[in-house]
């Protein structure tokens, strides 16, 4: 019998679970998202990154993403989160874009896209370190900034010449005068380590000189805070969240691995990172439901999809674990892509984020949580930057764990790291 594509088998799977009542549906609308084709798990996934990434770049590349953005935010935090929310929007929506604009081998009926979101964040990225610029934004008032240029230069760093090779030397030079001028915020003894890390890291990648003692800081402190089986904790204390994949393994991963390419930090450790990365992408895959749904516990919940960053970075670079399938591991992300993007008001009528996980869902949005925050959920998307041929996307569709064993068939044991 032919194989259905996996979009057609979760609408299937979704509109079968809901007449069994295990899933609610209320403001739950497979076809929302009118933008997204129902082609291929490619197709489908870059009309949704670019239908999300369109309203801050277009915007930000004419110096009007102040002038335009809405900023929803907690009852009294709006003239706060004002102050920051753009660069938020800006780093976050970049930080998940970044891949797909790097790679070099896109094919045809992509590249004109990437050609344009391309060229439209570098312009962003020059009004917003120009002081000039009614852009201009917020790097170093308060404590946010430090966050938001983190995932900014995480961003550099995933595409190193589409987002800084081909700036202008003298956008280039403000940008690193933008990101230097963070080392005047301290870092909260948290997951925030990392953020002053992975600023450094791009600092040294580009212009050869970046804070080592920050970065060994970061690096030598989430050491110490790995709890075992895959898991760090945010400090001292372990959290029942997603800030693993939200900020700590994929930026961990990847300050150390800036060093090592430096030649500044031991491969060995390299391997240690990556060897309990691999173990946190098998749990991230089981925490994927059925129906593309996932426990909703911790912090920052409206990051939505977001939640799976560090399994999609692992399929990025090649790190899922042995056993778990990269077709398995493209339907489970693209199912939780679905569940938390396509139920409705997940956008405004302007086609800007609302917050929420499964829609319009205000009351889940913490103090620190505002438009720019939401645009994290473009990290999930990390996989774009793989070239079409790859396993990620050639390989036939496959169940996920949970779809799996809620479904009757066998599988594996899962034994700690």
């Amino acid at each position: 019998m032919k194989r259905r594509s996996f979009v057609s088998q979760a609408a299937t799977g979704l509109s079968g679970l809901a007449a069994l009542g295990a899933l609610p549906v209320a403001g739950y609308d497979l076809g929302t998202a009118s933008a997204a084709p129902r082609g291929t798990d490619r197709d489908y996934w870059l009309a949704t990154l670019v239908r999300i990434a369109e309203p801050v770049l277009a915007a930000a590349a004419q110096g009007r993403l102040k002038a335009t953005m809405p900023v929803e935010a907690a009852s009294g935090q709006q003239d706060g989160r004002r102050q920051v929310t753009h660069l938020e929007a800006l780093g976050r929506t970049l930080a998940g874009l970044a891949p797909w604009l790097e790679l070099p081998d896109a094919p045809p009926a992509e590249l004109a896209r990437q050609t344009r979101y391309a060229e439209l964040a570098r312009q962003a990225i020059a009004h917003g370190v120009n002081p000039q610029s009614p852009d201009f934004l917020n790097f170093n008032q308060g404590g946010q900034p430090v966050v938001d240029a983190a995932f900014l230069a995480h961003a550099l760093l995933r595409a190193p010449t589409q987002l800084w090779g081909k700036l202008p030397a003298a956008t280039q030079a403000q940008l690193v005068q933008a990101l230097q001028s963070t080392r005047i915020i301290k870092p909260v003894y948290s997951n925030w380590l990392l953020f002053s890390g992975i600023i450094e890291a791009a600092l040294l990648k580009f212009t050869g000189s970046g804070d080592l003692m920050r970065m060994d800081y970061a690096i030598k402190e989430h050491q110490t805070w790995y709890k075992g089986d895959g898991t760090y904790g945010d400090g001292p204390d372990f959290h029942w969240d997603y800030y693993n994949s939200y900020v700590i393994q994929p930026m961990l991963l990847d300050v150390v691995g800036t060093l090592v390419a430096a030649g500044k930090e031991r491969p060995e450790l390299l391997e240690t990172l990556r060897t309990r990365a691999r173990r946190y992408a098998a749990v991230q895959e089981r925490l994927i439901g059925p129906d593309g749904s996932f426990a909703a516990f911790g912090r920052s919940l409206a990051y939505r999809c977001g939640a799976f960053q560090h399994l999609a970075q692992c399929s990025l670079q090649g790190l899922l674990p042995e056993g778990l399938g990269p077709g398995q591991v493209r339907s489970a992300l693209t199912a939780v892509i679905r569940r938390t993007m396509e139920p409705k008001g997940t956008f405004d009528a302007q086609g800007w984020l609302q917050i929420g996980l499964c829609g319009h869902q205000p009351g889940i949005g913490e103090g620190y949580i505002s438009t720019g925050s939401l645009y994290l959920c473009t990290t999930t998307f990390l996989p774009l930057g793989l070239v079409p041929s790859h396993a990620f996307w050639s390989s036939p569709a496959q169940d996920w764990t949970a779809r799996r064993i809620w479904s009757g068939q066998d599988v594996k044991l899962d034994h700690a790291l």
